[in-house]
């Protein structure tokens, strides 16, 4: 099994970006610039290797391989994107891996592409790229060419060579866990071993809502791997085990004029098997609340006069700064309630939050990944 940290070390310390490997500070799929991009990578690189595993290392300076890091980016549906944009689409798993000097809310993102020996392209058109456009990767760069010959396989013992260096063992593991139960130590840390062979890492702070047990502030990660399956400060989740499956159900928690409610968001099931192998499943669960029309109105026309007073770089008063937090989330179930340019309104808030004193900033990082999870499903 593949430790993804000693992977992404492997990668880094190699050479520059080449024919299997790209880097990036970061990349931002919420925006059609940013999707447009990433899938242009995704295309070359999987029609670039059409034998061997290719990959993207997020969260890394470019000029001299400093680790900076990301946040957490959860969105199972990835593989959704790949296969509405692109033909022929490789798979692609994109993992969070954490390194001991980043904060923790910071991660690497590692993207994984596996080819299917076909040549991928564009399905459609988006941005600037028409649909049918073919890329390969030239040098560190994804270029669109035109191909009359047969792919030469040139990248794959290598590949296997930075792979095999990246192998886990016994040391690795407990490392894993014992530094796992000392950060962890203020957060009831547990552990247990699937099949033998798959240690699985959690922690939260543990509460009791009407006779069921919630976790908040959970951390949970594949120590064999070096992977974090979940990070969050702000939802609540629920989690249940049995000797070969770990399942998650992460909550929202949603509501108007301080009536909130907790909402099942989606259901991860990780099911070990005796043959050293796991998969992980997910489901959406989130059914969007429902609420009268004549009310949303009002909110969200005082959603936008806050708006403009931000635009305008105008102090709001005490209410506003109130209510100022729950935009984001207010925002959200407007759309969800077919206010559609809610979700351009939201868009248009961005920086102001961002810039904003408060931690609206990370209320509105938390609504974007509630809406790109049911987006994509």
């Amino acid at each position: 099994m593949i430790n993804k940290r000693l992977l992404i070390k492997n990668l880094l310390a190699h050479n520059d970006e080449n024919s299997f490997y790209d880097k990036k500070r970061k990349v931002d799929i919420s925006q059609k610039e940013g999707k447009a991009k990433f899938l242009k990578h995704i295309c070359a690189l999987s029609n670039s290797n059409p034998k061997n595993n290719s990959y993207i290392v997020i969260g890394v300076e470019d000029s001299d391989n400093a680790i900076i890091g990301v946040d957490f980016f959860d969105d199972s549906k990835i593989q959704n994107l790949i296969n509405a944009y692109l033909t022929n689409p490789p798979i692609v798993q994109y993992e969070n891996i954490p390194f001991p000097h980043l904060p923790d809310d910071k991660v690497v993102g590692l993207v994984t592409i596996r080819p299917n020996d076909k040549i991928t392209s564009l399905r459609k058109n988006i941005w600037k790229y028409y649909g049918g456009s073919v890329f390969f990767r030239d040098g560190s760069m994804s270029m669109p060419k035109v191909f009359d010959i047969e792919i030469k396989d040139v990248n794959s013992k290598l590949v296997e060579a930075i792979e095999s260096h990246a192998q886990n063992n016994i040391e690795h593991t407990l490392d894993g866990v014992f530094d796992f139960m000392t950060k962890r130590k203020d957060f009831n840390p547990q552990y247990k071993v699937f099949k033998e062979y798959f240690v699985v890492c959690w922690s939260g702070q543990k509460k009791v809502v009407k006779n069921e047990i919630f976790f908040s502030r959970v951390d949970i990660k594949l120590i064999n791997e070096e992977v974090r399956l979940f990070y969050s400060t702000l939802d609540e989740v629920s989690i249940e085990y049995t000797e070969s499956s770990f399942k998650i159900v992460e909550y929202v928690s949603l509501g108007l004029q301080n009536s909130y409610k907790y909402y099942p968001l989606e259901e991860t099931i990780i099911s070990f098997e005796n043959n050293a192998n796991y998969s992980i499943n997910t489901q959406l669960l989130f059914q969007p609340p429902q609420y009268d029309k004549k009310v949303l109105h009002h909110i969200y026309n005082t959603n936008n006069k806050i708006l403009e007073k931000l635009k305008k770089g105008l102090l709001l008063n005490k209410n506003e700064e109130e209510d100022l937090l729950n935009l984001p989330a207010t925002y959200l179930i407007c759309y969800l309630n077919l206010f559609h340019e809610a979700i351009d309104k939201l868009d248009e808030a961005k920086p102001f939050l961002k810039a904003h004193k408060s931690n609206v900033y990370s209320l509105y990082k938390d609504t974007m990944r509630i809406l790109r999870k049911v987006k994509y499903s």
